[in-house]
C-alpha cells in the first residue's frame, strides 16, 4: 500500500476511508484524540506536543521542537514522503479554532502535488485536493453536489470545467477573485483542468451515517 493517514488537531468529522494493513498512520499532536474517536491506533505520535502534552500512550512518540518552520501536519507529511508514501489522507486538518492551520493545510496539498504525491483533505462533507498543470475527474456522489476551485498562486490559465452547472472554457482564475466558488456537479463525472497554474479544488461528499 502507498497510503499515509494523518490525523491533525482540527475538527474531526468522521472517518470516510479506513487505514488498511500496510498503511502508515500518524497522529499529529492532538490529532491523537481524533485517532481515538475513529478507533484507529496510530503507528506514531508526532509533534511538538503543545496541544496534547506528553500522553501516556503505547505508541512511539517523536517530539518536535516548538520553534520550527513546519506545522506538525507538514512534518507528518514529510515523514510519510521520506518513507515512500504517495497518497495522503488528512483528517482534522480543517475547522477547529485555527483558520490559519486550515489555510496551511490547503497549501500543504500543493506541497504534496509538486513532489509527485497526492493529498486528500477531509472537511465536513467536503473533500479537497490540489492540481497543477493537469486534469482531475470528479465523481458526482451527491445530487446537485457543490464544487469549488480556487487559485493557488498569481494566476491559473486555461481553466476548463465540464460537467458542471457553470462551465468554464479557457478561463483565468486569480487569487483576488473567487470566481470558482459554489459550482454544482451535474454529470456523473465532471472534469476540472488547468493548463498552467495551480488550483485547490473541493467537492461535496454524502453525509456520513449517524450525522
Amino acid at each position: 500500500m502507498d497510503r499515509c493517514f494523518i490525523f491533525a488537531a482540527g475538527t474531526f468529522y468522521g472517518l470516510r476511508t479506513a487505514p488498511a494493513p500496510g498503511d502508515l498512520v500518524i497522529a499529529a499532536d492532538a490529532g491523537y484524540h481524533a485517532c481515538e474517536a475513529a478507533g484507529v491506533v496510530p503507528d506514531l505520535l508526532l509533534g511538538d506536543l503543545d496541544s496534547i502534552g506528553v500522553p501516556q500512550v503505547s505508541v512511539p512518540i517523536e517530539r518536535l521542537p516548538v520553534e520550527k518552520d513546519d506545522t506538525d501536519t507538514l512534518a507528518a507529511v514529510k515523514l510519510g514522503m521520506a518513507r515512500g508514501y504517495t497518497s495522503f489522507h488528512i483528517y482534522g486538518g480543517t475547522g477547529g479554532k485555527r483558520a490559519d492551520h486550515t489555510l496551511a493545510n490547503l497549501q500543504t496539498l500543493l506541497y504534496l502535488r509538486r513532489r509527485g504525491a497526492r493529498g486528500w483533505l477531509y472537511d465536513d462533507d467536503f473533500l479537497w485536493t490540489a492540481i497543477e498543470d493537469e486534469s482531475l475527474t470528479v465523481q458526482r456522489t451527491v445530487e446537485w453536489g457543490l464544487f469549488s476551485a480556487f487559485c493557488l498562486g498569481d494566476r491559473a490559465e486555461g481553466v476548463y470545467e465540464t460537467g458542471f452547472q457553470y462551465p468554464l472554457e479557457d478561463a483565468v482564475l486569480t487569487p483576488d477573485m473567487p470566481l470558482g466558488v459554489s459550482n454544482h456537479i451535474l454529470e456523473p463525472s465532471a472534469v476540472i483542468s488547468v493548463r498552467r497554474g495551480a488550483l485547490v479544488v473541493g467537492w461535496q461528499l454524502p453525509p456520513l451515517s449517524g450525522k
